[in-house]
C-alpha cells in the first residue's frame, strides 16, 4: 500500500507510554502515525508535512494544545483534529469544538472508542471536502445565461452539465418563453464544440417552401429567386452546433431529409446531387409534446426516436419557486442601466404580485413586464401602481372596502382562522353526520397555512419553510382566497 492510500495521522502526546498505547490501538488500521511529544515540534511538523488528522493532547510541556488547534483553524488546514485530554471540563470541550475540533476524547478510552472516533471524523472531513468541491454545482443562482436557484433549475443545470460533453442529440421541451434557446446555447458553451459556431433555426418562423433551403442550402437556379449558390445552416454549423427550434412545425417531407442527414452526416443542397460531409451536433426543441405529435401523425416516429436521445424539460416559471423575483431583479438592474433610470429594487407588495401571478408567457413575459416598467416609469423602487396589464388588475384590492391594503411583508389574518375559512352554505341537516365530521382538503390546507403564518408572526418565508412549500405558493393561494372572499 502506497503512502497516498494511507491516512497521515499526527499524534501529539508528551506521555511516551500513552503514545505507545495509542499506536498499538491503531497498528492494524490504515494510518501512518507521526509522533511528537511537545507543541513546538507539532507546529514544526505542520509547517513541513501534510496530515489528514491530528490526535492532540491539550496538556503539553511547553505550550497549551489549544495553540496547535488555533493554528489549524486560522490557516484553515484541511485536517480532522480529535482532542484528547484528562480534563473533562465542559468549557475546555466547547473551546476546542469552537476552534474546529471534530471530536473530544477524555482519558482513559479504549481501542474501539478511538477507532470509531477517527473513522467518523475522517468520514465527516471527506464529506465536507466533497461538498466544497461541488458547492458551485449544487447551489447555483446563475448558470450560463440562466438565472434562478430553485431546485427545479438546479436539476436542469446538472443535466446540462452531464449532457454537454456527449455527442448525442438533445431534445429540449418546455412552454413558450421558458428559455429553450438559452438551454441550447448553454449546452454548446459547456461542450468541446464551444469554439465552433452555434447556428439557430426557428422551423416555425420560416416559410415552408424555404425551410429546406435554409437548413441545407441551394445552388443557383434551384428555384425562383435563387440567384446565387448558398450554404445552409447545416454547413454553417460545421464543427459546432445546429439548433432547430420548434422542430414539430417541420413539414413531414422535410423530416425525411432531416432523418437522412442525421443518419449519414451529409447534406445535399436543393437542386444539387452532390453530397457534402459536415460535423454537426443537433439540438432541437419544441413547446409541444413530441410524443403527442407522433401519435397525431404530425411528426415521424423514426425521427422522434433519432432525436429524443437526451431529453431536457424546462419547467415553467410558475413551478420555479421564487426564481421569478431573482429574474425580475436581474432584469430591473439591466434595463435601469440601459435606460439611465434610478430603479434599485422591487417593493414588497410588487414582489407579492409577481410571485402570485401564473406567468403564462414565462420568462419572456416577465422580461417584457420589467422593460415596460423601466421605460415608462422612474424611481428607486418599483411599486404596484407601475405594473402593466394584466398585473395592474391582478394587484387591485378585492374587498368592497376602499381602505388601503396592508403591505406584503405585514399581511396577517385579522380574524380567527376558523371564522376565516368557514364556507358560506346553508346549515346541514342534523342527520348528515359525515358532512359534519369530514372537512374538505382545501379548508384544512388553508387553516394550516394561516395558522403557520400566525405562529411565525406574519413572516411568510418562515412559514413556508416549516410547511415545506415555497413562499410563492403561499402568496398565490392567499391572493386566490382574497379574490373569492
Amino acid at each position: 500500500m502506497s503512502d497516498s492510500d494511507v491516512t497521515q495521522l499526527l499524534l501529539i502526546e508528551d506521555d511516551l507510554l500513552m503514545a505507545n498505547v495509542y499506536c498499538s490501538y491503531l497498528k492494524q488500521l490504515p494510518y501512518k502515525i507521526h509522533h511528537v511529544d511537545n507543541g513546538e515540534a507539532a507546529l514544526q511538523a505542520l509547517n513541513t508535512q501534510q496530515f489528514d488528522g491530528i490526535l492532540l493532547d491539550l496538556t503539553l510541556p511547553d505550550i497549551n494544545g489549544i495553540e496547535v488547534l488555533k493554528k489549524v483553524n486560522s490557516e484553515q488546514l484541511p485536517i480532522a483534529v480529535i482532542v484528547i485530554t484528562g480534563d473533562c471540563s465542559m468549557s475546555t470541550a466547547i473551546e476546542a469544538m469552537q476552534l474546529g475540533a471534530k471530536d473530544y476524547l477524555v482519558k482513559p478510552f479504549n481501542k474501539e472508542r478511538l477507532s470509531i472516533t477517527l473513522k467518523n471524523s475522517f468520514e465527516t472531513q471527506n464529506l465536507q471536502r466533497i461538498v466544497e468541491v461541488y458547492r458551485e454545482q449544487i447551489d447555483r443562482k446563475q448558470f450560463c445565461d440562466f438565472i434562478g436557484s430553485s431546485i427545479a433549475m438546479q436539476k436542469v443545470y446538472q443535466v446540462i452539465d452531464s449532457a454537454a460533453s456527449s455527442k448525442a442529440t438533445i431534445f429540449v421541451t418546455g412552454e413558450s418563453g421558458t428559455g429553450k434557446e438559452i438551454c441550447a446555447q448553454a449546452l454548446h458553451q459547456r461542450s468541446e464544440r464551444n469554439h465552433g459556431p452555434f447556428i439557430a433555426i426557428n422551423c416555425g418562423a420560416i416559410p415552408k417552401d424555404l425551410i429546406e433551403s435554409e437548413i441545407f442550402g441551394h445552388v443557383k437556379g434551384a428555384f425562383t429567386g435563387a440567384l446565387s449558390e448558398r450554404s445552409g445552416a447545416a454547413k454553417a454549423a460545421d464543427g459546432g452546433t445546429l439548433f432547430l427550434d420548434e422542430i414539430c412545425e417541420m413539414e413531414l417531407s422535410l423530416q425525411t431529409k432531416l432523418l437522412r442527414f442525421l443518419q449519414t452526416g451529409t447534406v445535399n443542397k436543393v437542386g444539387s446531387d452532390r453530397t457534402e460531409k459536415v460535423d454537426v451536433r443537433i439540438i432541437c426543441a419544441s413547446n409541444k409534446n413530441p410524443q403527442t405529435e407522433v401519435q397525431l401523425g404530425h411528426f415521424r416516429e423514426d425521427l422522434f426516436y433519432r432525436l429524443h436521445v437526451l431529453p431536457i424539460h424546462l419547467p415553467p416559471l410558475r413551478e420555479r419557486d421564487n426564481d421569478v423575483i431573482e429574474i425580475a431583479r436581474s432584469f430591473l438592474n439591466q434595463y435601469a442601466d440601459e435606460e439611465g433610470k434610478k430603479f434599485q429594487r422591487l417593493d414588497a407588495e410588487t414582489e407579492l404580485v409577481l410571485s402570485s401571478y401564473e406567468w403564462p408567457g414565462n420568462v419572456r413575459q416577465l422580461q417584457n413586464v420589467v422593460r415596460n416598467i423601466v421605460v415608462l416609469h422612474d424611481g428607486e423602487s418599483v411599486t404596484v401602481n407601475m405594473l402593466p396589464a394584466p398585473l395592474d388588475s391582478y394587484s387591485q384590492p378585492t374587498s368592497k372596502s376602499t381602505a388601503s391594503q396592508p403591505s406584503a411583508e405585514n399581511i396577517t389574518p385579522t380574524i380567527k382562522t376558523t371564522a376565516c375559512v368557514t364556507p358560506k352554505m346553508a346549515p346541514l341537516p342534523a342527520t348528515d353526520q359525515l358532512q359534519n365530521l369530514i372537512r374538505p382538503i382545501a379548508m384544512l390546507e388553508r387553516e394550516a397555512i394561516e395558522e403557520a403564518i400566525n405562529l411565525c408572526d406574519g413572516n411568510i418565508p418562515t412559514a413556508a419553510h416549516y410547511l415545506q412549500i415555497s413562499a410563492a405558493t403561499i402568496y398565490r393561494k392567499r391572493s386566490s382566497w382574497q379574490k373569492h372572499n
